[in-house]
């Protein structure tokens, strides 16, 4: 079976503007709003899980790679979509979550990674070998050698795990890869840190320098498969920093795209961009546009309506769930997904917990004691009727869609579509002639 995502790359090809959003989120209510936005045009859906999320090891998901997959069809299946047109994708595949060890450990248990993605039915892998190993030299930059290298040896590990689950599953879609030297860091930068666009030059160096490892390797054949490359295109978030895209900045990198028809770029860190300047992204020929943070942002940022609503209407404070005080309680018990990302004063820290762009809080929101309070918060509001004006004061975009009889007064499809706004910001940008409605273009 051909990958759906070969057919976006033969419609650029031939003139048509169009692109995929790569939606890197595990939140439940994230995925469901994903899908069922995706119910209404017929469209595929793209699900990444990045390395240090989901491994062999468990990740701070506790899942491996078929654990995620069964994680997302069993969201499918509950609300029905059809799960032929989920594309599962791998990113920052490679030795990350293990580049403090030597490189003989870290690649061998990225080869481990990488097999298991393929084998669970993943088909879009991001082969990412940017990052220094534990024995790397400290002294100097790794080489774009270094990283093709190294992504050679994945790309095998890829195609070998792909022909053995072939005599299994002889209709096995085959994966497309992404690779790339130029990869900001999952999450986003943890400081302004003096962003730079990708040049010309060092684009068309790394696709040269992977040509030339790859057919040292006898890989000719891989770039059959090979449909994008992370570059930096001018765009990255921080805890309080937007790089808000500039297509003048990018306009020499995105120009020598041309000269390789079958390759698209693919951006990173593409969250709270202005829905214009993603369709701009992909106009320009970055045609899969990554998103993950500003997808939990937006659950987190209905919750605490929610929660502000709940105390004026619940009375009774032993009765509220105080959401937004129980993620404040876990975060503290465990600082280990925010320390080193969040700085300054003990109120500057508290506030980048609530509101920091990076959402760090999103690592919580599996523990069974958030997830407690949440449905709390969602069961508390099954009692009481939101008042429009209030809803008008705390949730303004949903209050539009209940005013006008297109959204449920409901605290989990108020919540689930807070994130629907973001994935309409998605398909504004990536689908031919499409059109939202005026409050969402920002």
């Amino acid at each position: 079976m051909k990958n759906n995502l070969l057919n976006m790359v033969e419609k650029r090809k031939i003139g048509i503007n169009c692109g995929v959003p790569s939606f890197c989120s595990a939140n439940k209510i994230v995925i469901e709003a994903i899908m069922e936005q995706a119910k209404r045009f017929d469209d595929i859906v793209l699900i990444e899980a990045t390395a240090n999320q989901v491994n062999q090891y468990g990740g701070y998901m506790d899942m491996t790679s078929e654990d995620f997959r069964d994680y997302v069809y069993k969201i499918a299946d509950r609300i029905n979509f059809d799960k032929s047109k989920i594309v599962l994708g791998g990113d920052h595949l490679g030795p990350l979550t293990w580049c403090d060890e030597p490189e003989k450990d870290a690649m061998s248990k990225a080869k481990v990674l990488v097999r298991q993605c393929v084998l669970a039915g993943y088909t879009k892998v991001h082969l990412d070998t940017s990052m220094k190993l534990g024995d790397d030299p400290i002294d100097k930059p790794l080489s774009v050698e270094k990283i093709a290298e190294r992504g050679a040896i994945l790309y095998k590990e890829c195609e070998k795990a792909y022909n053995d689950l072939l005599k299994t599953n002889p209709n096995a879609v085959h994966p497309v890869y992404i690779i790339g030297s130029e990869v900001p860091i999952p999450g986003g930068t943890q400081e302004d840190e003096g962003l730079k666009v990708t040049t010309p030059e060092d684009f068309e160096n790394t696709i040269l320098t992977y040509k030339k490892i790859f057919k040292k390797h006898g890989l000719d054949g891989a770039w059959e498969h090979i449909i994008g490359i992370v570059v930096q295109p001018g765009v990255e978030f921080g805890n309080n920093e937007l790089h808000i895209y500039n297509r003048l900045d990018a306009i020499k990198l995105c120009d020598t795209l041309k000269k390789y028809p079958d390759i698209v770029f693919e951006g990173h860190s593409t969250d709270y961009q202005p829905p214009i300047k993603l369709k701009e992204m992909v106009e320009d020929g970055i045609a899969i546009l990554k998103v993950g943070p500003a997808l939990t942002f937006a659950v987190r940022e209905a919750l605490f309506a929610l929660s502000y609503m709940e105390k004026e209407l619940i009375s009774d404070a032993n009765k509220r769930a105080n959401f937004i005080e129980t993620l404040e309680e876990v975060m503290l018990e465990d600082d280990h997904n925010w320390v080193k990302h969040y700085h300054g004063s003990e109120q500057d820290k508290k506030i980048a917990r609530k509101y920091s762009f990076s959402d760090r809080s999103r690592y919580y929101f599996s523990l069974p004691k958030v997830v407690a309070a949440q449905e709390k918060l969602f069961n508390n509001f099954k009692n009481v009727s939101i008042p429009l004006g209030m809803l008008h004061q705390y949730m303004p975009l949903q209050y539009i869609k209940v005013r006008d009889g297109k959204l449920k007064s409901d605290a989990y499809e108020l919540t689930k579509d807070a994130v629907v706004s973001i994935v309409e910001d998605y398909n504004y940008a990536v689908k031919h002639n499409y059109m939202i409605s005026g409050v969402f273009i920002k």
